[in-house]
């Protein structure tokens, strides 16, 4: 049994909705679609699947989710999805979309987007992405194909990150930044390029981050960005400073584990 449907909604036979999902005037919803408790999807809102939506989340008017990628070499046959977590707040014209062939083997094609993010008007999150949780995404932020992101990533407004890049948890990006390399967890950037400013200090201080983690962490960023010391010499004074602290560890596990240079 299907609850709260609209009349002029139109939802395929195959696509799977929990008995309290709201769903609003004119959207459509294709087969392959499983939507969780609580979920509300406003109009005009179109679902594509395959593609898993958890519960409690809230997917506002003109969202278009889980349409084939924009790559090339994708078909609409492939077994590529999406899968969306918990209490996420999808804003009007966001776009998510299904993965890919192209890392099958370790994302089995997933476009992946965790729990209680908050997307906003026009976000695009392209194939292949994986969005941690509790992120936010200011208006028209877009990601381009296998980009990662991690837990309370905040991207202002206009963002705009390359493929493949990487963005380690509790970053922040000021509006209209360019994002064309890896951020470090707890780093600042601005521009376009975007550079280093910072460590996110005040985001770690809403978070309850101790001020000796604080200072820790700080420490770690002058010796990564204003030492002028060489990145090998850099990681290894980073091993002791780790060794002391989880959250310099962070830093250190996202630097060594890089696949593309470091915003510098």
């Amino acid at each position: 049994m299907i609850a709260r449907l609209h009349p002029t909604a139109i939802i395929d036979p195959a696509a799977e909705l929990d008995s309290t999902v709201e769903v609003g005037p004119y959207s459509v919803i294709g087969p392959g679609v499983k939507i969780g408790a609580g979920t509300k999807v406003g109009s005009h809102v179109v679902l594509d699947g395959p593609m898993q939506i958890g519960c409690d989340n809230q997917i506002f008017p003109y969202a278009a989710l889980g349409a084939i990628s924009q790559d090339k070499t994708a078909k609409p046959d492939d077994p590529t999805s999406v899968v969306i977590g918990d209490g996420n707040v999808i804003r009007e014209f966001v776009t998510i979309q299904r993965g890919t062939m192209k890392e099958f083997d370790t994302k089995r094609g997933v476009t992946a987007v965790g729990d209680r993010n908050w997307i906003m008007n026009y976000c695009h999150i392209a194939h292949d992405c994986q969005i941690g949780s509790d992120t936010i995404f200011a208006n028209n932020s877009s990601l381009a194909g296998h980009v990662e992101i991690g837990d309370w990533v905040i991207l202002g407004g206009y963002t705009l990150v390359y493929q493949f890049c990487r963005i380690g948890a509790h970053a922040f990006t000021a509006f209209s930044s360019g994002v064309a390399g890896d951020i470090p967890p707890f780093v600042m950037v601005q521009g376009n390029p975007a550079e280093p400013r910072a460590i996110n200090k005040e985001g770690l201080r809403r978070r309850k981050f101790a001020a000796v983690d604080i200072e820790a962490v700080e420490e770690a960023y002058k010796l990564v960005y204003r030492s002028g010391k060489l990145m090998a010499d850099v990681k290894t004074e980073l091993v002791p400073l780790a060794q002391a602290n989880a959250h310099v560890k962070t830093m250190l596990d996202f630097i060594l584990s890089a696949k593309r240079p470091l915003v510098r």
